[in-house]
């Protein structure tokens, strides 16, 4: 049966209270965005507490359910069958035509639920569930009914027009992008940070994206793999602004001037800086890094604590609890896996300590630093000069 209509389902926005229609409004133009991919002509309507997706034209419905289950906000996608002449004897013949078409192995249980969200109707939930549930099994007696533990539940809502549907499609849960603000994501070719941004986006942040090239340490397919990255997970976040800063020159200023066992850290509190001075241009209220406790030498306590210590925003770490193997599942399942493998060095492996420091104490680093008096000013704003946008989705 080729469904002309779907409603969506959300969760977490029901319980917004007066500002619910907030997020129904902006869950609603991200519908509408993620349409625009399909092929095919589609209307977003929300009706009384309700939000569907009409389907106007042909369409390919793999296509459009793909779609949808990358709209963060999104809990269930229901395809539903409309029924517009709401009497009670066609209402029934399209419930038994629903079921035979739907589902032609009809060696199953069932129930009916019915909701009567227009009290006008003559009979009320209870009255619905007898009368199509003995229809159903006129019609079809091989079917059973199973009011507990069913493997079909019918939903029947009725409305000023009846909607029936029986299937729930998992959606991707979450708030709906845009609604909690916008931040800035350093983006590097590695497994993490794609999933860092993949899921702070899934709690309704919009986000930029940077990304530190050094050429000629870094190729050119290098920055086209980060490009890639960001394209993937846009799918989920919408549009990204990735800016490109050449970080060569301040890498070779720290290698020069800074003890190489601090050189990992020293170069990490450098990107944050220029990150969080991109981010306050953009209007982004936090940056957000894939940085997980423990997993490297620059991601010990100590060393986060002191990269936070040149940051005025906050610094938001979706992954800091995850296991790796937990992070490479979530890149499994958004498509980043593949692309984050490539061998493609990033600026951050290439100046490599072979023994950095893992407990690094802030006043050490910030003295370290001081060698690069009289020359960092200069190379921080040429940096920010050679900022590239590249706009992504």
């Amino acid at each position: 049966m080729m469904v002309q209509t779907f409603l969506i389902k959300y969760a977490e926005i029901g319980i917004k209270g007066k500002n619910r229609y907030v997020f129904e409004d902006a869950l609603v133009s991200n519908i509408r965005r993620a349409m625009d991919r399909v092929e095919g002509t589609f209307a977003v309507t929300k009706e009384m507490g309700r939000i569907y997706v009409h389907a106007k034209s042909e369409y390919d419905e793999e296509e459009a359910v793909e779609a949808l289950q990358k709209v963060f906000g999104i809990s269930g996608i229901c395809p539903v069958v409309i029924v517009e002449d709401t009497g009670i004897d066609n209402l029934a013949a399209e419930v038994v035509r629903y079921m035979g078409e739907t589902y032609p192995d009809r060696n199953l249980t069932f129930k009916v639920n019915a909701r009567r969200a227009d009290k006008h109707y003559p009979l009320d939930s209870m009255e619905l569930n007898a009368v199509l549930g003995e229809k159903i099994l006129e019609a079809y007696p091989e079917m059973k009914v199973d009011v507990h533990n069913p493997q079909v539940s019918l939903v029947v809502e009725v409305r000023s027009r009846i909607y029936l549907y029986s299937e729930i499609i998992p959606g991707p849960g979450g708030m709906p992008v845009g609604s909690g603000g916008k931040a800035a994501l350093l983006l590097s070719g590695g497994i993490d940070s794609p999933v860092a941004g993949y899921m702070i986006a899934k709690r309704g942040v919009s986000i930029d994206a940077v990304y530190f090239h050094a050429p000629p340490y870094t190729s050119e397919r290098a920055k086209q793999k980060v490009a890639d990255l960001a394209k993937i997970i846009s799918a989920w976040t919408g549009q990204i602004n990735l800016h490109v800063i050449n970080f060569t020159d301040i890498q070779m200023a720290i290698y020069e001037k800074c003890p190489h066992d601090e050189l990992t850290i020293i170069m990490r509190r450098y990107m944050m800086r220029i990150a969080e001075e991109i981010a306050k241009r953009s209007g982004a209220l936090a940056l957000v890094t894939g940085e997980s406790i423990g997993q490297v030498a620059s991601q010990t306590m100590q060393s986060l604590a002191c990269t936070n210590a040149v940051c005025t925003l906050p610094v938001f770490r979706p992954l800091i609890a995850f296991d790796k193997l937990d992070i490479i599942a979530v890149s499994e399942k958004i498509g980043t896996y593949e692309t984050s493998v490539l061998p493609y060095e990033d600026c951050c492996t290439i100046f490599v300590a072979k023994h950095p420091v893992t407990k690094p104490v802030l006043k050490s680093i910030e003295k370290s630093e001081r060698h690069l008096e009289g020359v960092i000013e200069e190379l921080v704003q040429k940096a920010l000069e050679t900022d590239e946008v590249l706009v992504i989705g």
